[in-house]
């Protein structure tokens, strides 16, 4: 049994059973609320004459509104277990909640348990945590005045995941990556009953980025300073200090981005310490920070390019051509990734035959002979940094090296990345992606899904920090992980009923993609801003982002009738 999720239950004074081990690095905690002061308590309550198991199950269906301390929640409960009812101990989000009786019932007292499978549970400032397990509970119900009403009750909330999407939302707070080149989306659930959603991201945001997410970004905000609120038009914030010109710019592109993501209206007045917060610009809109726009490169051209007989290949409308200059001649590929700022190819190139087979990383610019960096057994799909000038690669499925090229001679050298939380981690490394911004890391051990945040302790080095499985649903059956331009992840599975799945990359979010006419195993994916791209055990396939319903997906013209691995430049 996974002790961190244990102690997490036990906190909220409930029980899990049957766990699954997964990596976790905080206790579930109370979720904090937003309501403004003059808000007042929902319409909710049991019906006279309410039978006592359907009052039970909308206590749970009340649990989920969180204003004044779950008062929705309180009228189910007799008034001394309400006094005494600890709500804020936790929430965990359960797939469902089943209800059953307990021996001993009386025409004045029943208890009842309480089960269902954990999915996740939602902490401080709204983090949602991925969770595996079981809930476990008992409830006692008596009859008090003729109405039946709980008595005895654990601490802490638990609530069926329907119920937290129809009552939460999740937004995005942006911080900056360690360079200041890249807004990081740092997502957060906030409850839909709060009528102020700008005060409460806004007071999110200056509280800082979510722990397993913080040592990977930047923020502005120093220690002490705080969000003023909104009043009279204005978005207030105070001790700030010296902050200089470019930290003030960047800190107004964070607050910016944030609001106009989460549909709150400009042009926005902010101040910092009663004064502009960008010189001379009163009123600021997202023109003045596009530099920062988080979705700038959905509108980007994504080359697609594809790996077939060992050759890499440029995809042109129904033509797949050989790269141009020596790339177009170099034979053995068995992987690569491209980089559509800088032009960069990298590419895996295998030679020898078992046991001697070796596996070396070519690394330069297309129409340029690459320059050879790592050598092993096994390299894993190279991925490339956001700066796109180094790139990642698994050493034998164990080491992950960093690869930098120099931007004045072209020069290759490498560095081990620092893989010390991995210890106790059972298998080999057989997937590694980077995100979009660089900040998280994707990859695969033994069919299951992880993320972790890259800290950089130096300029030269990295880190692989605060793992986490991130979708246990489908442990075992993973084979190929890539990352979607919003940040969200793909994944192709060995199974056939589900071979493509979509996951938040907070783990609140798993979907499966249209799987009509794809035959598992799914071992290649990847992803534009508008299509999606597989090698299914068939052939490569596409298939519109923007589809919904039922779908087919479709054969990339150009790679018909033969087997290749589609790649997307990003």
């Amino acid at each position: 049994m996974n002790t961190k999720i244990l102690a997490a239950v036990t906190i909220a004074g409930l029980t899990l059973a049957s766990c699954t081990t997964i990596p976790s690095s905080s206790s579930p905690q109370a979720l904090r609320t937003f309501e403004p002061a003059a808000q007042g308590v929902e319409n909710a309550g049991p019906y006279p004459g309410q039978e006592p198991d359907l009052l039970v199950r909308d206590f749970f269906t009340n649990s989920v509104k969180p204003i004044q301390r779950h008062q929705a929640a309180r009228q189910y409960l007799t008034p001394e277990a309400a006094k005494s009812w600890d709500s804020q101990t936790g929430m965990l989000v359960l797939d469902r909640i089943d209800v059953n009786s307990l021996p001993g019932a009386s025409d004045q007292k029943i208890s009842y348990s309480v089960r269902g499978p954990v999915v996740g549970s939602i902490g401080v400032g709204g983090v949602y945590q991925p969770e595996h397990g079981q809930y476990e509970a008992t409830i006692d119900v008596e009859k008090r005045d003729g109405q039946w009403r709980i008595s005895n009750l654990p601490p802490g909330v638990a609530v069926q995941h329907t119920e937290l999407r129809n009552n939460y939302q999740p937004y995005a707070l942006y911080f900056m990556d360690p360079t200041d080149n890249d807004l990081v989306i740092d997502r957060r659930w906030v409850y839909s009953g709060n009528s102020s959603l700008n005060t409460a991201l806004l007071s999110l945001l200056v509280e800082g980025p979510q722990p397993v997410l913080r040592p990977g970004v930047k923020t502005y905000v120093p220690p002490g300073a705080t969000f003023s609120g909104f009043n009279s038009g204005v978005y207030s914030f105070s001790g700030f200090g010296d902050l200089s010109a470019e930290g003030r710019y960047r800190f107004a592109a964070q607050v910016v981005w944030t609001l106009a993501k989460a549909g709150v209206p400009g042009p926005y007045k902010i101040e910092i310490d009663n004064t502009p917060i960008v010189e001379n610009s009163e009123f600021l809109t997202v023109e003045q920070v596009a530099e920062y726009n988080p979705g700038a490169s959905a509108g980007a051209a994504s080359p697609l390019y594809a790996l077939a007989d060992g050759k890499i290949k440029s995809v042109e409308g129904e033509r797949a051509v050989p790269l141009a200059g020596e790339w177009g001649e170099v034979s053995g590929i068995s992987s690569a990734d491209f980089e559509a700022g800088t032009g960069l190819v990298a590419a895996v190139q295998s030679t020898g035959e078992e046991p001697d087979r070796r596996a070396t990383l070519l690394l330069g610019k297309i129409g340029e002979q690459g320059r050879r960096g790592v050598e092993a057994k096994t390299l894993s799909t190279p991925t490339f940094e956001n700066s796109g000038n180094a790139v990642w690669t698994v050493l034998d499925g164990r080491k992950v090296a960093r690869v930098a090229r120099s931007t004045t001679s072209g020069d290759l050298s490498h560095t081990e990345v620092d893989t010390s939380e991995l210890e106790g981690y059972e298998g080999l490394i057989s997937v590694l992606r980077l995100s979009p911004t660089g900040v998280r890391c994707a990859f695969i051990i033994n069919g299951r899904v992880y993320l972790a945040t890259v800290e950089r302790p130096n300029a030269g080095n990295r880190k692989l920090t605060n793992v986490r499985e991130i979708a246990p649903a489908i442990a075992g059956t993973a084979l190929t992980v890539d990352w979607k331009i919003d940040g969200s992840l793909l994944v192709g599975t060995s199974t056939p009923e589900t071979p493509v799945w979509q996951i938040q990359s907070d783990g609140s979010g798993l979907t499966p993609l249209p799987s009509g006419n794809v035959t598992a195993p799914v071992v290649a994916i990847s992803a534009s801003s508008s299509t999606v791209y597989i090698t299914d055990s068939r052939a490569v396939l596409q298939l519109p982002i923007s589809t919904t319903g039922v779908a087919f997906w479709r054969e990339v013209p150009a790679l018909q009738g033969q087997r290749a691995a589609p790649i997307v430049a990003k």
